[in-house]
Order: structure tokens, then sequence, then C-alpha cells
């Protein structure tokens, strides 16, 4: 399967750059318009590539004792930051792009990749804090949307190359509207696993809800071990 999902990525980009390079040229308008709603598909294709944070979202909200809305307001968050961060290196400066990916090639931005990490870790450790004082939290909400900004600031390699190549010939509205849709698919493929995450947890919670210490200890597990799974991984990015 990721075989395929690597080369309909590579199709359906080589795609877009005909329609962009055939646009910009001043031709293919319509071609192009019709051409733009495959955005969609990419995006949520693409989201099923390893990374997106998926794995670090899924444990955050099965750690979490947020419902439905708020797993949904996590995902949505990090797919808008996710492909927002793109859009806005390629928009203020193309230069500033080899400064945030520090000259490490296409695809991984050090700075940002750090300030993310550093971000989840502190989540990490306030999930371990309360974990342990058994404390009682209403702002599932709030949370989960700092989540998934922290978690979505490592810009999308594909959406800088959408914008990239859009703004090199000189129609950036093209590459932005192409972007637009991919962080609509990119947000229906996150949102899947966040709901997924969260029934996961109710499943696990139905099973001790019968005996309160026992149900009270699981969820201050789930939310212990979830604390921790996000401070190794900042901890294992610094290091």
């Amino acid at each position: 399967m990721l075989t395929w999902i690597m080369e309909y990525q590579k199709e359906t980009y080589l795609a877009f750059g005909e329609h962009i390079s055939t646009f910009a040229n001043g031709g293919g308008s319509a071609a192009l318009l019709a051409f733009l709603p495959m955005g969609l598909l990419l995006g949520a294709v693409h989201a099923l590539m390893p990374g997106h944070s998926k794995l670090l979202m899924a444990t955050y909200v099965v750690g979490s004792k947020g419902g439905m809305r708020s797993a949904l307001l996590t995902a949505l968050v990090l797919a808008a930051t996710h492909t927002t961060v793109s859009v806005l290196i390629v928009l203020l400066s193309l230069p500033l792009i080899d400064y945030m990916f520090g000259g490490s090639g296409p695809g991984s931005s050090p700075v940002l990749e750090h300030l993310s990490r550093g971000a989840i870790g502190l989540i990490g450790l306030w999930m371990i804090w309360r974990g342990l004082r058994s404390t009682s939290h209403n702002h599932a909400h709030r949370e989960g949307a700092g989540f998934g900004f922290a978690a979505g600031l490592i810009p999308c390699p594909l959406t800088l190359f959408v914008m990239t190549y859009a703004t090199a010939r000189a129609v950036p509205a093209a590459g932005l509207l192409f972007a637009v849709l991919m962080l609509g698919g990119v947000a229906l493929t996150l949102s899947g696993v966040a709901l997924l995450a969260v029934s996961f947890r109710k499943a696990f919670e139905k099973v001790f809800l019968r005996n309160e210490r026992l149900f009270s200890a699981a969820s201050r597990g789930l939310e212990l071990t979830a604390g921790l799974c996000m401070v190794a991984v900042a901890a294992f990015t610094f290091v």
C-alpha cells in the first residue's frame, strides 16, 4: 500500500506541475480548474504516509479526557497548522526555506521540528504532572487545540513543493487553491485517526467503568503513558 501511495503522489504532483506550467503560459485554465479538486484526494492519501504526527495525536487523544469534538478540533488545528506553515514559508520569503531547512534537503526542517517537539514535550510533562496529581480538567478543547498547533508546526513537504512550483511560475494563487484543497484532505484523514483514538479510549474505559477506583487508576495510567510517550519523542528528537 505504501508503494501505491508514493506512486499516486508522484503521478499527481507531476500532473499538477504540467497543469501549472500550461496555465502560467496563458492556457489550460479550464483543465487546471478541473484538476484542482484532486488536491483533496492527494491530501487525504498523503496524510496516510508516515509522519503528520498521527501517532502522537492518537496518543494524546487516548491519554486526554476530551470527547469527539475535542479530538476533531485537535485534528483540524494540526492539519491547518501543518499546511499553513508551508504556505507562509513560500509566500513570505523563498530564501527563508534555506534557513528553516538548515541545508538538510527537502522534507526536513530542523528549526521547526525542534520547536514542535519541544512544545509537545512540554505538553507531555503537563499530562504527567496532571496524571500524578489526579486533578480534574475541563479545558480539553483548549488543550487539544494547543497540541494540534504544536504538532503541526513541522511544514508539509508536499505543500512546499506545490507552493514553490506555483510561485516560481508567477501563479501563486493556483498553488494556494490546491494547497487549501490538500488541507481538506489531510484534515479528513487526521480526523478519522482522532475519532478512532477516542473510540478506543471509550471502549477501554467501559471495561473499568464498574469499578470506580480501577477506572480512576486506568484513566490516570492512560494519561501518564501518553505524557511519557510525548516526552520521549521530544527527547529523542533533540538527542
